[in-house]
């Protein structure tokens, strides 16, 4: 009986040992097997890092405004008698727009101009028997001073009746009006707006830091959405001697000519200002660079040799100092050198030593100046 039970326990510690041999002998081999395994290369686009010349450029956002522009407003108040203006015409200095009800005020000064006439009458009579002795100096004073008062009023009623006939002040665009007559406007109530169009004002705003690149005169490009693919050319005419102590931004205004009348108060604008001489920069385009809180990086693509004397490419990971971009590129000022390959997308299946394969067929944009396409 114990002998049976003994070749039981012999039995059983065979089959186990067996079974642990087995699953230790599989586990070997897949750990040799996965540490031959080499994952197949990644596919890449790269490109040499080269030198280009750069003009500097400072960007922002403005907004056009008229060089002469103002709401048409009346001094006084009055009921309309005739509306001489067209919505959306052109206007010349001095044209009449609306003509106010003055025949009161044309009658007082009738009356006003009357007895200015007497009282001018009275003074040179008097004038001549003051010549005579006939009447004091004080008589005669009292006649001048009565006369210059006279004609006064006379003046005064005359600024009042031209008043009552408002005028363009200076040439350009009338806008929509909604004065018609019969209608009693009250002085500062909004006629019609009046803008001069032939050169327009774009303000726009730099960073204090950006003040010394800055002066009259320089080269102001600026493009909108309303005329897509054209750009504006315009000089700096004024720069605001005040940062704004809320922003540090200070102020600047360019003119463009508008010849066309194209542009108009209100619009906004992306204005460029070439700012200082044309500087040489290593660039490459901005997909290359990987921008993480610990700093910017980039793939370097290296070759060596692989099985059977084969060429292969790697990759290493370098850190960059970036600098000023332009459209799709970014300068770079350290961490690459001129003539280096560098992985410009698919960075993230990447790491140190990775193998790649480098397929150029479609490849990202880097573009000066990119613009929109329709495909």
């Amino acid at each position: 009986m114990i002998k049976r039970m003994v070749i039981m326990l012999v039995a059983i510690g065979i089959l186990f040992g067996a079974i642990f041999g087995y699953h230790a002998e599989k586990s070997r081999m897949m750990k040799k097997s996965m540490a031959s395994f080499q994952p197949p290369p990644a596919t890449v686009t790269a490109m040499k890092a080269e030198y280009q010349s750069w003009q500097p450029e400072l960007k922002s956002v403005g907004t056009l405004r008229a060089v002469r522009g103002v709401d048409v407003t009346s001094e006084v108040s009055g009921l309309v008698t005739a509306v001489l203006c067209k919505s959306g015409a052109d206007a010349k200095e001095g044209q009449v727009l609306v003509q106010l009800n003055a025949d009161s005020d044309i009658a007082h000064l009738h009356s006003l101009q009357a007895q200015a006439e007497l009282a001018n009458t009275v003074y040179e009579r008097d004038k001549k028997q003051f010549e005579v002795q006939a009447i004091s100096q004080a008589t005669l004073d009292s006649d001048a001073s009565d006369l210059k008062n006279k004609r006064a009023l006379v003046t005064e009623q005359a600024a009042l009746v031209e008043k009552k006939t408002i005028r363009a002040p200076f040439a350009g665009r009338l806008g929509i009006s909604t004065v018609n007559p019969g209608q009693y406007i009250n002085p500062g109530d909004k006629i019609v707006t009046l803008q001069a169009l032939d050169s327009i004002y774009a303000d726009f705003y730099l960073p204090q830091q950006d003040f010394s690149r800055i002066s009259r005169g320089q080269a102001v490009i600026a493009t909108t959405d309303t005329y897509p693919g054209r750009t504006f050319t315009g000089r700096i005419t004024t720069i605001n001697p005040k940062v704004d102590p809320a922003t540090r931004n200070f102020q600047v205004e360019a003119t463009f000519a508008n010849p066309e009348h194209r542009l108009l108060p209100g619009m906004y604008v992306s204005v460029q200002v070439k700012a200082g001489a044309r500087q040489q920069y290593l660039t490459l385009p901005q997909t290359a660079v990987t921008f993480n809180p610990y700093g910017e990086t980039v793939f370097v693509v290296e070759s060596g040799k692989g099985p059977e004397g084969k060429e292969v490419f790697t990759v290493r990971q370098t850190f960059v100092t970036t600098g000023p971009t332009r459209g799709d590129q970014i300068a770079i000022l350290k961490g690459v050198k001129e003539g280096e390959v560098v992985v410009t997308s698919g960075q993230l299946k990447l790491k140190n030593g990775s193998s790649v394969v480098i397929n150029n067929a479609v490849s990202p944009s880097n573009e000066a100046a990119p613009a929109p396409k329709d495909e």
